[in-house]
């Protein structure tokens, strides 16, 4: 097979997994605490015809050489950490964390997961969960006579009981961070776990340890932006489209070699 075919469909293998990141990103455009993808790239070993270096003749070296490229591929699918736009709501569980860090829930298995969806709701025994129905870890508790929930930046979870004159203290959200979030396996369902990339995970109150703040009637949107993913797709469609070219053009010079020979 001629060489630029193998580098072009390289090309289009790789704008077609770009397309797809670009097409996750904006599909989630609306997914609370969503954190958008970015595509690394990197190009493929080389075939070294002539070592740069090598001896030209008796007194004279090569100053460049020649080498050969055989395409590109995909390296690694980033997620970006970075803050999305903090939203007021109407809702006491409605959570954001303002800073670095994520809250903590308990997979069905009992192993810890983590989210910066902080759109929380109470299930039947009036313990916080995500929508899908993970608790909150450490478990938060509102009981059912309490009349309104006061969350503070610190995570410090009170209520108000009628008959009572000081707020009831029903516990305190911590939050969880990593020395390398990017590091995180993404499982779907706005969660992620730890792995050996993301390092050990360190718990702390908010505020503390260089952890973000919790904002109670807030959540975080995704960070992903239309008008720079809508550009991404144009940029890896004229890839796409100029590879396709690229392709046809070593069709054309080979069917005009089989010809005139």
């Amino acid at each position: 097979m001629h060489p630029a075919l193998w580098v072009s469909m390289t090309g289009l293998s790789a704008q077609d997994y770009n397309l797809s990141t670009s097409s996750n990103n904006l599909a989630n455009i609306d997914t609370v605490g969503f954190k958008k993808n970015r595509v690394t790239f990197e190009d493929l070993f080389y075939q070294v015809l002539r070592q740069p270096g090598a001896k030209a003749d008796e007194t004279n070296d090569l100053p460049s050489g020649q080498q050969q490229g055989t395409g590109v591929r995909i390296v690694a699918s980033q997620k970006v950490f970075s803050g999305g736009n903090l939203q007021t709501t109407t809702q006491p569980l409605d959570l954001a964390i303002s800073g670095h860090g994520f809250f903590q829930v308990q997979l069905p298995d009992g192993t810890s997961a983590y989210t910066r969806n902080g759109q929380f709701q109470l299930n039947a025994d009036g313990n916080m969960v995500m929508a899908s129905g993970l608790p909150l870890e450490p478990a938060i508790t509102i009981p059912q006579e309490a009349l309104n929930i006061t969350i503070g930046e610190d995570g410090t979870v009170s209520v108000s009981v009628s008959g009572e004159v000081e707020p009831r203290n029903v516990g305190q959200i911590t939050l969880t961070n990593f020395i390398n979030p990017t590091g995180l396996e993404a499982r779907g369902g706005n969660i992620f776990v730890e792995t050996v990339a993301s390092g050990d995970a360190i718990e702390g109150a908010p505020g503390e340890n260089g952890l973000g703040l919790v904002k109670q009637y807030t959540l975080e949107a995704s960070n992903v932006q239309a008008v720079e993913e809508l550009v991404n797709l144009i940029v890896a469609q004229r890839s796409y489209e100029m590879n396709t070219r690229a392709i046809k053009a070593t069709d054309d010079m080979m069917e005009f070699l089989i010809r005139s020979s």
